[in-house]
């Protein structure tokens, strides 16, 4: 590896060591505040963490604190965090959840960090009414795909999704899904910069359909959802 890449992380913490870490919440006026960073209370953003850095050891990893201990965040708090991470220069923000509310400061800031160069990657579910960040233009939508491996990648290319990914764990632990597929593919891109730094993000995606292991819908696998 030439190079340790800065890999963002929106979810509900991380226990154990970060590169840097905030959290973000909702003061009692409505507005939105910071401050350190609490311990990761529900387990997610830690399991996620350790599924990116066992792909890429190396990587810088960056989190954004948005979620509280019920698993509740507003659109407003992610945007916080996703702004909060571009200042931070990471390159790939990793978002592994969706919110059913198509919010105006939410799709301002996704279009931000694309024009600023960043690569978003957010989980789709494999059915259902669509949800955000994955729905806006230029972020790229993961869904859980049973077809792949741990370290395989789908060429989805549908409305629904872009890319699969394997679900689930091989820790046997509970959190499986499309936020699991939606981690392996960022750690994926994580591992093709690690490589080649200089890469454009076109170049990188490139790179990513190049390997990827199966092409079309898995429509015998729907229960990968």
């Amino acid at each position: 590896m030439t190079s340790s890449p800065a890999i963002g992380l929106i979810d509900t913490g991380v226990n154990g060591p970060a590169v840097s870490a905030r959290r973000f919440w909702l003061a009692s006026d409505g507005a939105a505040a910071s401050g350190p960073s609490l311990p990761d209370a529900m387990g997610h953003g830690t399991v996620l963490a350790e599924l990116i850095r066992d792909r890429v050891p190396g990587c810088d990893l960056v989190c954004a604190q948005v979620f509280d201990q019920r698993g509740v965040a507003s659109p407003l708090l992610v945007a916080c965090g996703i702004r909060w991470l571009l200042e931070a220069g990471v390159r790939v923000i990793n978002m592994s959840f969706g919110l059913r509310e198509n919010r105006g400061v939410l799709a301002e800031a996704c279009a931000e960090a694309i024009a600023a160069g960043a690569i978003l990657v957010a989980s789709t579910p494999a059915m259902g009414d669509p949800i955000f960040p994955a729905s806006y233009p230029g972020v790229i939508k993961v869904t859980g795909d049973a077809r792949c491996d741990f370290r395989e990648v789908a060429v989805l290319d549908g409305e629904r999704a872009d890319f699969g990914a394997n679900p689930r764990l091989p820790t046997g632990r509970m959190i499986a899904g499309a936020s699991v597929a939606t981690a392996r593919i960022t750690a994926e891109l994580a591992a093709i910069l690690c490589q080649e730094p200089a890469l454009g993000n076109a170049a990188v995606l490139a790179r990513l359909r190049a390997a990827a292991r199966h092409r079309g819908p898995q429509t015998e696998h729907l229960d990968a959802r």
